[in-house]
């Protein structure tokens, strides 16, 4: 059936046939990722219409506020991309969704470069669409943190990679060097990819004329030299960051066992649709797989010791040491797999079944904006989230007009439970920073005096049983402050949703007329306060 779809296609198929005749032109490949992260960018829109950002983003946001070699929990990457993108953007909730969608879109690119080096026309489509029914690329990829990041940058540093192996020239060595130092700073995960490079090379045939060259020597030269202003301020604050990504390192051999389990069968489910459209495709071919893998191309061996080292490594690593090893640390990796399966192939795959899923895949994407996005968005507005995303606009918004109310000047810094602040930060028309140090995230720990005297305010959710005690502790610090509680109410295309309080802590700047206060007072949103 395939076969005879393919020599007289029906008339539906025929711009898919064209579209599919463009691809070693050029522009059947840039086309399809654009539509992509378009797709998947209106569903963010849609189905987080009422709601804000995610944690993780606001916190990239947040570092990347003030330029740094590093930060005390994370590597800086995720900050340098943020504060690069919302220099050209706005400050908005479809800006920051387009940058993770981008960011997708970007690997989805350099993942089709690997592709290109063993596979010409719609196979190379074929490894783009398996790529897009996996989440890694729409779900995963819309929480932009340090492990989204590495989406782009883990296919980037393997494209340079084969390419160095391959010719040994110092161009592609010096981009060796400086992609996987770039994934470094992404996240500390990535050791795992540059040992995998390591090994590939060693474990491959061609180890000896590599090994000879000036090109593994210039790639390690140019990546510590890269790495070199992290490593320096790694030492200038004891490691802070290497401590915070050590701090998995908490379990047992047993804990371990079940760890990797859960790693593995994580990786199972996140590739398995794909999975099963590649046996339908393959079909009774299955059979030869023995034989293409023991045919493989010298390039998709070392694409293939990758891969393994990128499995094979973390779990060893979890085992010996006790770490956590969820498997989403792992996802960026999964392009190594889809594109030797398909790569690997030697029989032809007839453009019937790349046509079908390419229209399963539109599907999926059409039924995600106009089905199940705003679905997502009712329950979400009458149902919440745990982190209280529908509130965040309306907690920054009131929070800034009590403290104009009360201080007449802008709100400069706030604290108090990491989501809201994060959000307050975002979300408020004077952008407060960020006012707990990061190596101080999860201890409460008291602010500076310097801080309380230039004003400061704290946000928790009520009930926040933690946030609330510590809130008690700075009041008994602090000479001078306001204490109130507010109600905020979900929206969702003018439709209330569900409401829910929110504690705030307002220490006046010393400068300030703001009458102090010995005890909360209690207000609702939809009232002023009378002071």
């Amino acid at each position: 059936m395939a076969e005879r779809s393919d020599r007289a296609p029906a008339r539906w198929r025929r711009p898919f046939l064209r579209w599919l005749d463009g691809v070693e032109a050029g522009w059947a490949v840039p086309l399809l990722i654009v539509c992509f992260v378009a797709l998947w960018t209106i569903y963010l829109v849609v189905a987080y219409a009422g709601s804000g950002l995610h944690p993780d983003t606001l916190e990239a946001w947040t570092l990347g506020r003030r330029f740094a070699w590093g930060y005390h929990k994370h590597p800086p990457l995720m900050g340098w991309v943020t504060a690069v993108w919302t220099s050209v953007f706005p400050l908005s909730n479809w800006s920051l969704q387009l940058m993770a969608m981008a960011n997708a879109g970007l690997a989805l690119f350099f993942v089709d470069r690997i592709a290109r080096q063993f596979v010409t026309g719609h196979k190379r489509i074929l490894v783009l669409l398996l790529l897009m029914l996996t989440p890694a690329y729409q779900f995963h990829a819309q929480r932009f943190n340090a492990n989204a990041v590495l989406l782009a940058l883990w296919p980037l540093a393997t494209w340079c990679f084969l390419r160095a192996f391959e010719t040994r020239s110092a161009a592609w060595a010096v981009a060796v060097g400086c992609t996987t130092a770039l994934a470094m700073v992404g996240k500390y995960y990535s050791v795992f990819l540059v040992a995998s490079f390591a090994f590939a090379a060693l474990a491959h045939p061609a180890r000896r004329a590599y090994f000879t060259s000036a090109s593994p020597w210039i790639s390690v030269v140019v990546g510590l030299a890269v790495l070199s202003p992290h490593i320096y301020w790694l030492a200038m604050t004891s490691a802070s960051a290497f401590t915070y990504a050590m701090a998995h390192a908490n379990g047992n051999f047993v804990s371990s066992l079940g760890e990797v389990q859960n790693f593995l069968l994580g990786l199972v489910a996140a590739i398995s649709v794909s999975a099963v459209f590649w046996v339908i495709i393959a079909g009774t071919r299955l059979k030869q797989f023995a034989a293409d893998f023991a045919a493989m191309s010298s390039g998709l061996r070392l694409l293939f010791y990758v891969a393994i080292g990128t499995i094979v490594l973390p779990v060893l690593t979890s085992l010996a040491m006790g770490t956590d090893l969820p498997s989403l640390w792992a996802l960026q990796g999964l392009f190594l797999f889809v594109v030797l399966i398909v790569c690997g192939t030697r029989y032809p795959i007839e453009r019937f079944y790349t046509v079908n899923v390419t229209v399963i895949t539109a599907i999926v994407g059409l039924a995600a904006v106009f089905v199940a996005a705003p679905i997502h968005a009712v329950y979400r507005n009458n149902h919440g989230y745990e982190e209280g995303r529908n509130f965040y606009a309306q907690v920054a918004n009131e929070l800034t007009r009590e403290w104009h109310e009360l201080t007449g000047e802008p709100l400069s810094a706030v604290s108090g439970d990491d989501s809201l602040a994060f959000a307050t930060a975002f979300y408020s028309p004077d952008h407060p920073y960020y006012a707990r140090p990061f190596e101080f995230q999860y201890m409460w720990g008291m602010p500076r005096k310097t801080t309380l005297d230039r004003g400061w305010a704290a946000l928790c959710f009520s009930g926040q049983d933690y946030c609330g005690r510590w809130m008690e502790s700075v009041s008994a610090r602090a000479e001078h402050f306001v204490r109130r509680q507010f109600t905020v109410q979900a929206t969702l295309w003018g439709k209330p949703g569900l409401t829910r309080d929110v504690v705030v802590l307002i220490v006046p700047p010393r400068t300030s007329s703001a009458t102090p206060e010995s005890a909360a007072q209690d207000f609702s949103a939809s009232r002023r306060p009378t002071d």
